[in-house]
């Protein structure tokens, strides 16, 4: 099938490239010419494992191509996804901006019926706003349909969930558009990973009930790791306990410094502004929010009980808002690092891949390519993301390295007993 993808994001390339790799023909579209440019030359623009081997050889085989020839790229598809961003706006609600102005473009080169996809998260209406753009633009009528096909893409696993969701959500009012997209999806569904047919509002609220499921998650286990620390109970074991209920499992019981990245953060705020556009409560999910943007930067608080931090120097290890990813939106280590700036003290930081994102953010940061060169000479170490390099790094050295053996464990990684038998002043979260 030809399919335009629109937006070149870590959601565009990510599924333009798997269905190339489903024998499609993919033109992804974008307004940045820079990135198409890169693109082109065979420069990925994100870094996501499995991806490049994927991306050259579709690449060669002349199925994924890039362009920002809007004519052409609309009107050479049958069907067009709409991957483009929704950020926050001034209310914290979903900017649809660039949703808007696709489907304005889509309505003007519009030569024949097409199937237009919006994948990117936006809120409940969304879908019938750009079906009465694109009318609104068309020069002539031609018949079309718009469909809700939220993406469930984790960074860092995204080449993997795209090849094995865990389910496949198409809204739509269109028995065509179903047929459609159902035979566009079926070498990915199974049994135990449905095709699942909705309305269009389900299907765009789906993506938002589920974020803000596991955005409360977190934000549930961190307010407990409170209480776990004033009474000496261990989070870890509260955490273990808890998910080994069957009605609850183990996944994202974690309490650590906050989440972050492109979905949670905004995902959550946009859902409070949708309730309160509709005159409904939304004081779960604003606590939500207001207990993640506090424990953010709860290690600060905890260092300053340790350590002067005016004229101090402290090694941040993370940098991206999760392992195996360069993403650094919303990422908790940008929060601590400008709290402790602001009081004086100087920052080291070391990241295995996100480090080039976030130079144009730090600028009185020192950048290191070593995780102990980070750490030489300075007064703590705080471990913001949980890569698995951290995990079994020699902690001997590091106390060596460190002017002094102070180390605040912001995912609870190590095992505290065992550094404070090093010698190491540990502080953990919730432990």
């Amino acid at each position: 099938m030809k399919l335009t993808i629109v937006g070149t994001g870590y959601v565009g390339l990510v599924t333009g490239t798997g269905f190339a790799n489903l024998g499609n023909q993919v033109t992804c579209l974008d307004i940045d010419a820079d990135k198409i440019a890169r693109l082109e030359r065979g420069e990925l623009t994100i870094y996501e494992p499995g991806l490049e081997e994927i991306f050259r050889r579709n690449r060669a085989g002349g199925r994924l191509a890039f362009t920002t020839d809007a004519r052409r790229a609309v009107e050479s598809a049958e069907i067009i996804f709409l991957c483009v961003g929704t950020p926050p706006d001034a209310r914290q609600a979903a900017d649809l901006t660039a949703v808007r102005s696709v489907a304005a473009e889509i309505g003007r080169f519009m030569n024949g019926y097409k199937v237009v996809v919006n994948k990117s998260t936006v809120p409940v209406g969304t879908a019938e706003m750009v079906r009465q753009l694109i009318r609104d633009h068309q020069n002539e009528p031609i018949d079309f349909d718009v469909v809700a096909n939220p993406e469930f893409l984790r960074e860092g696993v995204a080449v993997k969930d795209f090849e094995n969701p865990e389910r496949i959500i198409i809204g739509t009012d269109s028995p065509r558009a179903e047929a459609i997209l159902s035979r566009l999806y079926r070498s990915l569904a199974r049994t135990d990973r449905p095709i699942m047919v909705t309305d269009i509002p389900s299907a765009e609220l789906i993506k938002y009930a589920a974020n803000a499921m596991l955005a409360t998650r977190i934000s549930f286990m961190n307010q407990l790791a409170h209480l776990c620390e004033k009474t000496g109970a261990d989070i870890k074991a509260v955490s273990r306990g808890l998910g080994l209920d069957s009605r609850i499992g183990p996944r994202f019981l974690q309490a650590g410094v906050g989440y972050g990245g492109s979905c949670f953060p905004k995902d959550v705020k946009a859902l409070v502004a949708t309730l309160k556009a509709h005159g409904c409560p939304a004081d779960l999910f604003e606590a939500v929010d207001r207990v993640n943007e506090a424990q953010k930067t709860l290690v600060v608080d905890r260092l300053a009980s340790r350590l002067e931090l005016a004229g101090s120097t402290v090694a941040i290890w993370g940098l991206s808002f999760k392992p195996k990813t360069d993403d650094i939106r919303e990422a908790p280590a940008l929060a601590i690092i400008a709290r402790l700036e602001a009081a004086g003290a100087g920052v080291h930081v070391y990241d295995p891949v996100a480090m080039e994102r976030a130079r144009p953010l730090l600028p009185k940061a020192r950048f290191f390519t070593d995780p102990y060169e980070a750490i030489r000479d300075c007064d703590a170490l705080v471990v913001v993301t949980e890569w698995d390099e951290f995990r079994n790094v020699d902690m001997r050295a590091v106390k060596i390295l460190l002017r002094r053996p102070l180390i605040v464990d912001g995912r609870n990684i190590y095992d505290p007993a065992e550094l404070r038998a090093l010698g190491m002043d540990y502080i953990g979260i919730g432990r």
